[in-house]
């Protein structure tokens, strides 16, 4: 199949758009393809220059509001490397790739590197000028490759990489997300009762003529205060969720705070530092193997960890290294690290193989995870019945008291 030529210098420009041609060329076969240019007049330009007929063009609609996910980029760096293993030319790579993604946003992101590299840009370059889907570890990574010609097995390395950051950070999600959804129905189920049942029952009871029980009484207090205030104790609760989501996300003392924190939740923080410690000897080992110096190495792997306290150690741990200590003492000074990983990481600079010590680690570590996850799994649910089983029955049994002493007396 024809492809675009030479798109103009106006390519890279964010103003330019996606175009879908037909056209026939000078035999009259059927030709399909697509050009990234400022307007359909330099897409009909260019195709004439090649010869072919233009019979359509349409612009692609990029109004989706579907974005690049960090999946989407994992998919990106294993098709690339699969087809390049395969001898595809680069710029027939993302041809294909920009042509077969679902998600536009993809496709737009792909035919702007191809832009860049098409015009004479490296790789590695043309990765940088999208920070937001492609940190310093992948750039990095792809510069060594393309430095040293083995690009296809450092994409590979890099997908492989991705594939199992992905997998761990799935994970550890799965095993937050069932007891936050359990309490979020409980809190929705709890709210229904006492704004709409309990005010029910109160009428009932006013019939009666009798004292009602003291933990009946208390729910129809909480009810009336649900009733009354209803909107702003759902202002404030999602309120409340949103300004700490995002002090969460934008403040750096709040992050610290909350990273030391959930190290030491019972259960979940262990399975925490697993993952973390996982990540973060996969990444070392990744940047290592490719080549790349150890205190470069450990620029990337502080960040790539997930966690600001490890973070912190990595630099240190930076700093150290760099005045010539051993990574092993490093570790050792940091004292976050256990002492199976520091031996490990001992025993790979004496024999010389660290990057093969480190994939060990992260795989013993994502092992770990696997198992805690399944665990926390059959654990949590009769414990989360339990929990709902106090509340909801005793919401309900506190309303059927007063009737229980009515049929009593009667």
């Amino acid at each position: 199949m024809v492809t675009a030529s030479r798109a103009p210098k106006k390519a890279a420009q964010a103003k330019d758009g996606i175009f879908a041609w037909e056209g026939k060329d000078r035999t009259g076969k059927i030709m399909k393809g697509e050009m990234r240019a400022a307007g359909e007049a330099v897409v009909s330009t260019s195709l004439r220059r090649q010869g072919i007929s233009v019979t359509k063009i349409k612009q692609k609609s990029f109004s989706s509001r579907k974005k690049v996910k960090e999946k989407d980029i994992a998919l990106f760096t294993r098709q690339m490397s699969t087809m390049m293993k395969a001898g595809v030319p680069l710029l027939q790579s993302f041809d294909i790739l920009a042509r077969g993604h679902a998600n536009p946003a993809v496709s737009k992101l792909v035919n702007d590197i191809r832009a860049d590299v098409e015009t004479g840009t490296s790789l590695n370059q043309a990765f940088r000028k999208f920070p937001l889907h492609f940190d310093p570890l992948f750039c990095n990574l792809v510069a060594a490759g393309e430095q040293a010609g083995i690009l296809e097995d450092l994409l590979d390395r890099l997908a492989t990489y991705k594939e199992k950051t992905l997998a761990i950070k799935s994970k550890i999600k799965s095993a937050m997300f069932y007891p936050l959804a359990i309490m979020a129905v409980a809190f929705i189920v709890t709210a229904v009762i006492m704004i709409w049942v309990v005010p029910a029952f109160k009428d009932v009871f006013k019939s009666f003529g009798a004292d009602l029980p003291a933990p009946t009484l208390m729910v129809i207090a909480i009810s009336d205060v649900f009733v009354k205030y209803w909107y702003i104790i759902f202002g404030a609760l999602f309120g409340g969720l949103y300004f700490f989501f995002q002090s969460w996300k934008r403040s750096a003392n709040m992050q610290r705070f909350m990273d030391k924190l959930l190290l030491k939740i019972p259960v979940f923080g262990e399975v925490i530092r697993k993952a973390t410690i996982a990540r973060w000897t996969r990444t070392l080992a990744t940047m290592f193997a490719a080549g790349v110096p150890l205190v470069e190495s450990l620029d990337s792997v502080g960040g790539a960890s997930g966690n600001i306290l490890y973070a912190d150690a990595t630099k240190r741990i930076q700093t150290e290294v760099s005045t010539g200590t051993s990574l092993t003492v490093a570790m050792q000074n940091t004292d976050i690290f256990p002492n199976m990983v520091t031996q490990m990481v001992s025993i790979g600079e004496e024999s010389g193989s660290l990057d093969n010590m480190l994939t060990k680690v992260a795989d013993f570590y994502e092992a770990e995870v696997d198992d805690a996850v399944a665990s926390l799994s059959s654990l949590m649910e009769p414990l989360i019945m339990v929990v709902l089983g106090v509340l909801i029955g005793g919401m309900v049994i506190a309303m059927y008291l007063p009737i229980f002493k009515l049929g009593s007396v009667v």
